[in-house]
């Protein structure tokens, strides 16, 4: 949604990065990028000359002129001043501190206010609420059906005593619901509205009829985020029209360049409240301006990322699967029970959008092809528990079967378990302790020969210790030196001095019986 504005902003800072100072030249030349890349977002223009205007006076300020990283100090402040347009703090809802709490949706018809009202209703069960879904639009063909739909789907009833298509009374049917939800103890009503294509007298008719019926604790603007500039001038028809308490923005995965998420809470001076990403029911949370802000500006949004893993995944599990790479135990099996909660989050370009500095590979995330964890779950799913558990028993013909179970190639089981092999590696070895292989200090970096060899010219370098020149002093401080340094160790962990069993060794390593005579 916002890669345009995010891309034009990371260039201007890269524009002042390294500067010891800012002039004005260079404050006035970074506005001025500012300003065309929020227009080029089709933020509404009274928000952009606000949000320059105070961009500018904050930059000529002490905050800069003072601070050793002046760059990083005007990245603040655009942070600091996103966050302000997108509402400063994040909006909860009010519930009602007696009966239901009513919830109702407005805004214009395609707005998607149907499919977030199912949405709005998961979000709330997994609260721990008990919602009712009612079917008050009335006039747009299926939407009543759209809602049983959807409800089903999220495990939320829906009141629809109306069959809608142009039948039906949707005031009585609104306050009726409330009713029903008073008989069988549901918390929250939500209840959905009917849209119009356009803004007229009819739409604002019947929807401050609704909202007079119900009295509804809050009223929320539904608005598709890909229209633009429109987005402000219906926000604010509705919010004369019929009144709301709060925004919720839809369809923010799309390509559109947001310019209404950075313009609606400006101009109407209402929050927004809640914000729809995708198509799946999940895709639905509260809105955090500064963590959009940070989403923007390209330095991620953690937090959320924390949180969907902590709702997906089992905390007992992750401890477990953590223990089981540590020690070297981690299989197959556990790889493909990782892989369907990593599903669960959503999409992995989604996910990995959300961290620090992946604005840059933007491309490769927008190509990303989703289905290739597809074709690595067919995989391991073709093969036996087994085979899961021990992958170095898969030879020749037990790779050809299992490429042909799952419709790939040998060469695709072949990449699937040599990376499974080196990623099991390399995890264990840093959960040792022992740092990444290769490196300078981990075990068997340099293969043992350069680095062994650096060590001993290093030592050499060193002034070693003065011997006696009288020759029984000399026997006898040999003597003593040798006492003290410890065995040697071999390759094979044996330590200096004691017998090593040859044939033992190249057993273990998988060596015919005659390597013994090669390891003397």
């Amino acid at each position: 949604m916002f890669a345009t504005l995010s891309d034009r902003l990371a260039t201007t800072f890269k524009n002042i990065r390294g500067k010891g100072r800012l002039t004005d030249a260079d404050i006035d030349a970074t506005a001025r990028e500012i300003r065309i890349a929020l227009l080029e977002a089709d933020v509404a223009l009274p928000v952009v000359r606000e949000f320059v205007a105070r961009v500018k006076e904050r930059a000529r300020g002490e905050e800069v002129s003072q601070a050793l990283n002046p760059a990083q100090q005007i990245v603040k402040i655009v942070n600091d001043e996103l966050v302000t347009i997108l509402g400063g703090e994040t909006r909860r809802l009010r519930y009602a501190k007696t009966g239901p709490t009513v919830i109702m949706l407005a805004g214009l018809q395609g707005a998607g206010k149907t499919t977030l009202a199912a949405k709005l209703a998961l979000w709330l069960k997994e609260q721990g609420k008990a919602p009712l879904l009612v079917a008050a639009d009335l006039q747009r063909p299926n939407a009543v059906n759209q809602l049983q739909v959807n409800g089903e789907r999220v495990g939320v009833p829906v009141y629809a005593p109306q069959p809608g298509n142009g039948v039906g009374d949707p005031v009585a049917v609104a306050r009726d619901a409330v009713e029903e939800a008073k008989r069988k103890l549901h918390d929250v009503v939500i209840v959905d509205t009917a849209g119009r294509l356009g803004i007229d007298e009819e739409l604002m008719k019947q929807a401050a009829d609704i909202k007079a019926a119900v009295n509804p604790d809050e009223v929320l603007f539904v608005v598709d985020a890909m229209i633009g500039q429109d987005a402000v001038n219906t926000a604010q028809a509705f919010l004369d029209g019929v009144g709301y308490d709060g925004v919720v923005l839809t369809k923010l995965d799309g390509d559109a360049r947001g310019g209404a998420a950075l313009s609606i809470v400006q101009i109407t001076g209402k929050p927004v409240m809640f914000a729809s990403n995708g198509e799946k029911m999940t895709d639905f949370d509260l809105f955090h301006p500064d963590r959009m802000a940070g989403r923007i500006l390209d330095m991620g949004d953690m937090l959320t990322l924390i949180e969907q893993a902590e709702k997906t995944f089992d905390q007992g599990q992750a401890e477990q699967d953590a223990a089981k790479l540590a020690s070297g135990e981690f299989t197959l099996e556990d790889f493909l029970k990782q892989m369907q909660q990593l599903r669960k989050l959503g999409s992995m370009s989604k996910l990995m959008g959300m961290l620090p500095g992946m604005g840059q590979f933007r491309d490769q995330l927008d190509n990303f092809d989703e289905r290739e964890i597809d074709r690595i779950q067919a995989i391991i799913q073709s093969m036996t528990p087994a085979e899961r558990a021990n992958p170095k028993i898969l030879d020749g013909s037990r790779r050809a079967r299992i490429a042909k179970g799952s419709g790939r190639q040998v060469s695709d089981v072949n990449q699937l378990i040599q990376r499974f092999t080196e990623a099991s590696k390399m995890m264990k070895q840093l959960a040792s302790g022992g740092g990444m292989p290769g490196m300078p200090g981990a075990p068997g970096a340099g293969f043992g020969k350069r680095a062994g060899a650096k060590q001993v010219a290093q030592k050499k370098k060193g002034k070693g210790a003065r011997k006696s020149g009288n020759p029984a002093k000399a026997a006898q401080q040999a003597k003593t030196d040798a006492e003290k340094k410890p065995a040697a160790a071999n390759p094979f962990g044996v330590p200096g001095g004691e017998e090593i069993d040859y044939e033992k060794a190249a057993a273990e390593l998988n060596l015919p019986g005659d390597f013994s005579k090669f390891l003397k």
